[in-house]
């Protein structure tokens, strides 16, 4: 009779747990990357009161005779499945659609969460706002005039520093890829008889120099008389002044007083087959055609005289090629894909990130580059991680440790920017779970009267 009062204390004990994991849930109904909780029962130790017996060539076998002492909490479950977006348009804001944590640095300890309501805070660090927790990722580095992101390095502190100067960059390549109109003009009514025109293009482009000053270089192609597969290039800086531009093939472009035009030759199938620069040199018969350029600019250091040279490469393509070449085809002429590498100073004004989590800086030069990428982790088993308050999970023994790196890699999940992810808690699953909850608690109260009546009445059987 006793047992049935200890099964009834254990039911009411862990069903009380069941409600409490319920309110916890119900009251992060909105809180934002909430993941709900779920409690499993299971029975607990038998006494047995008779064993199982074997059959035997008189009677058959015999079933176990056992009683239950009651119940316990099995496990309590963290469900890890994907809450509703939340448009909010704030750029910080960010989401993962799919598997996967923001990683924070609290005070040199990781930190995991799946809510993504970060902001910049006074120094430009990427943080949660709410406690200060940095976000981590991976900052750009310049290597060799390259902007990369290496994400094989360990994960840094994010830094946004929105205002900051981005220095000038003086232009040191220069892409060609216009067409030169392979047909020549003439006029048909001449009475000297056929006569050729000589074709002329020029194109222009801004560059600039190490101060950042803006300049304009003109290239300007003349086609060769007699020849029809090849042009001589002209090649000046700021048209009008005397900047001493000079163009040559090899490793530097001529002194000052040295050739400022060159030849480029096609192919009878428009594609681009050689140069030659104005000292005579050759350009290979395959691979891309370099021509060094060279000007001077006015020295504004104090107590130093004479001019800057300043140096850049001019690239006209790939021998043969025609996607991202100097061609020659009997289109008109033209000049639409020109790009160069150099920029004036300017200011971060904005930022974006993209699914990939890329940080892009929009500068006020008109220059837009990476500035950082977002780190996620996932984890072997993601349910054995353990709540460490403030929307932030930690590693347990049972999780496995942390694989960081990019989005949309490894299964990690998409980065969406501009939204939150909502708690996916279900408030019609959390009151019915609640009505079960309620009546367990009530029969196991029940129980309890139940055993206790009868122990009054093996009380009272003296009387």
């Amino acid at each position: 009779m006793m047992r049935s009062l200890f099964s009834g204390v254990s039911g009411l004990q862990n069903h009380q747990t069941r409600m409490d994991v319920i309110g916890n849930n119900i009251s992060n109904i909105n809180t934002t990357g909430f993941k709900r909780n779920r409690v499993n029962f299971q029975d607990i130790l038998y006494q047995q009161l008779q064993g199982a017996a074997r059959p035997t060539d008189e009677i058959g076998g015999v079933n176990p005779k056992e009683v239950g002492l009651g119940m316990s909490v099995a496990s309590i479950d963290t469900i890890h499945i994907q809450g509703a977006f939340q448009s909010t348009g704030v750029g910080t804001d960010l989401a993962i659609d799919g598997n996967g944590f923001f990683v924070l640095d609290n005070g040199g300890k990781q930190l995991y969460t799946r809510a993504g309501a970060f902001s910049i805070d006074e120094a430009g660090l990427m943080v949660n706002p709410a406690n200060g927790m940095k976000v981590q990722g991976w900052m750009a580095r310049e290597f060799e005039g390259y902007t990369m992101l290496d994400v094989s390095r360990p994960v840094e502190d994010l830094v946004i520093p929105v205002g900051t100067k981005d220095p000038a960059k003086a232009t040191t390549m220069i892409n060609f890829a216009c067409n030169l109109d392979k047909r020549i003009p003439e006029i048909p009514e001449n009475p000297t008889g056929r006569q050729i025109i000589e074709g002329t293009w020029a194109t222009q482009i801004d560059i600039y120099d190490s101060f950042g000053e803006k300049h304009i270089l003109q290239v300007e192609f003349t086609r060769v008389p007699d020849t029809p597969n090849s042009w001589n290039a002209a090649v000046t800086v700021n048209p009008g002044s005397d900047t001493n531009t000079t163009i040559g093939l090899g490793d530097e472009a001529p002194a000052a007083g040295g050739p400022t035009t060159f030849v480029v030759n096609f192919s009878n199938n428009g594609t681009l087959l050689s140069a030659e620069d104005g000292l005579g040199n050759l350009s290979g018969d395959s691979g891309q055609v370099f021509m060094n350029v060279a000007y001077d600019v006015p020295n504004t250091t104090p107590g130093e005289d004479g001019d800057v040279r300043q140096e850049f490469i001019l690239n006209l393509g790939q021998v043969g090629g025609f996607t991202r070449s100097i061609t020659q085809y009997a289109e008109a002429s033209s000049s639409k894909a020109v790009e160069q590498d150099g920029r004036t100073m300017g200011y971060l004004e904005n930022f974006r990130i993209d699914s990939s989590g890329v940080v892009t800086g929009v500068f006020s030069n008109g220059t837009s580059r990476a500035l950082a990428q977002v780190a996620i982790a996932t984890f072997a088993n993601q349910g054995g991680l353990e709540k460490a308050g403030d929307n932030t999970f930690r590693m347990s023994n049972n999780s496995g440790l942390a694989n960081i790196g990019p989005s949309s890699i490894e299964g990690k999940g998409r980065i969406v920017a501009g939204v939150l992810e909502m708690s996916n808690v279900d408030m019609a699953d959390q009151f019915t779970d609640m009505i079960v909850t309620q009546r367990g608690f009530q029969a196991n109260s029940r129980t309890i009267q139940t055993a206790d009546q009868l122990l009054q009445e093996l009380l009272t059987l003296k009387r």
